[in-house]
């Protein structure tokens, strides 16, 4: 129930408790005693008034008195508003427990996911690659009505939904944003994006941070104010455009490698890190590069290295270059040969 709820119905059990007590005390006085009379003690009237309340009625305790039994009456009568008040409170408690599951309230023990600030067709359309990625993925948004089409859409495994305010950062606990594996901000414009990722960081400063901007000359502000990953949706657009015009089969080639292979005859990029035992450790790349195209029908054509806090890319490197543990190798493959990898490397997918 909502804090004011909770505060009226302690007020009402105070008020009942009261009323009962007062009248308790009444009926022993006018009971005990009196000829005849099974009400004497504390215990008989307190027994009396449960044997009315619950309408048992094994009567061995009734009042003789006038007075007594008008109290007896009220006693009776009043048993209609107890039950009502209980069951009443009941269902206004389990209604308020779905309501706050249903608005993520409860939280999430979701980790390594993305979460996601702001909901629109973009959003969703995102979070269906993700779904098909097998990524787990937490929304937060403030429209509430549109928490409901979450709900239909995937499955709660898959996604988590939280209603709040955007800046109610505190409340972001919910979605454990503390370990996603990256943020993405998802709101209408590139200004309320630049201010919200500026006091989101005050909060979450080690997090990793994506947007797309309408701007693309606003990347290096975007940069500089701790965002991880600024895409302009309009340059990807005009290269892709660009593409189909000069080069089509190019274009209709890098579509599919940015988006996820739903099928196995597919193709897509992937990156897999190499850690623990996995055979290709000590690999020079170019032998690297043949094993896997022979093994498992795997392009290799790029590196990833953390060099001094920071991620380095190498595209089609030099041969000699040896693979080590914690690398990153990009990939481009079909849907068999990810499942060989998941199998070879022992490890899903992603950063």
């Amino acid at each position: 129930m909502k804090g004011p709820d909770i505060r009226r119905a302690i007020a009402t059990i105070l008020i009942v408790l009261t009323v009962y007590g007062i009248l308790i005390t009444l009926l022993l006085q006018l009971e005990s005693g009196i000829p005849g009379s099974k009400i004497n003690t504390l215990q008989d009237a307190m027994w009396y008034l449960m044997e009315t309340l619950t309408t048992v009625g094994y009567g061995d305790a009734l009042p003789v008195t006038y007075w007594g039994r008008m109290i007896g009456f009220v006693f009776l009568f009043s048993s209609f508003g107890v039950y009502g008040f209980i069951i009443g409170n009941i269902a206004n408690f389990m209604t308020t427990l779905k309501e706050q599951k249903e608005l993520g309230f409860g939280g999430t023990k979701f980790s390594n996911h993305a979460v996601i600030i702001g909901w629109n067709e973009f959003g969703q359309s995102v979070v269906s690659t993700l779904i098909a990625a097998g990524r787990q993925v937490a929304v937060v948004t403030k429209d509430r009505s549109s928490i409901a089409i979450i709900h239909e859409f995937y499955p709660d495994n898959q996604v988590f939904t939280l209603f709040s305010d955007y800046n109610n950062f505190e409340l972001l606990e919910k979605v454990n944003v503390k370990e996603a594996a990256i943020v993405f901000i998802n709101l209408n414009d590139d200004t309320e994006k630049l201010v919200y990722i500026i006091n989101i960081r005050k909060h979450y400063q080690n997090l990793n941070y994506v947007v797309t901007l309408d701007n693309g000359n606003l990347k290096s502000t975007f940069t500089n104010a701790g965002c991880t990953y600024a895409i302009s949706k309009n340059e990807i657009s005009s290269k892709l455009l660009a593409s189909y015009i000069f080069e089509p089969d190019v274009a209709i080639l890098s579509e599919e490698l940015i988006a996820y292979a739903h099928e196995d005859h597919e193709y897509d990029m992937k990156e897999f890190q190499i850690r623990g035992t996995n055979p290709l450790i000590g690999i020079p790349y170019e032998k690297a590069f043949f094993d896997l195209k022979k093994q498992s029908n795997v392009i290799l054509f790029g590196l990833v290295r953390v060099e001094n806090g920071q991620r380095k890319l190498y595209k089609n490197p030099e041969s000699s270059l040896v693979i080590q543990n914690g690398d990153y190798l990009i990939m481009l493959m079909d849907g068999k040969g990810t499942e060989r990898l998941k199998r070879i490397f022992q490890i899903d997918e992603g950063v």
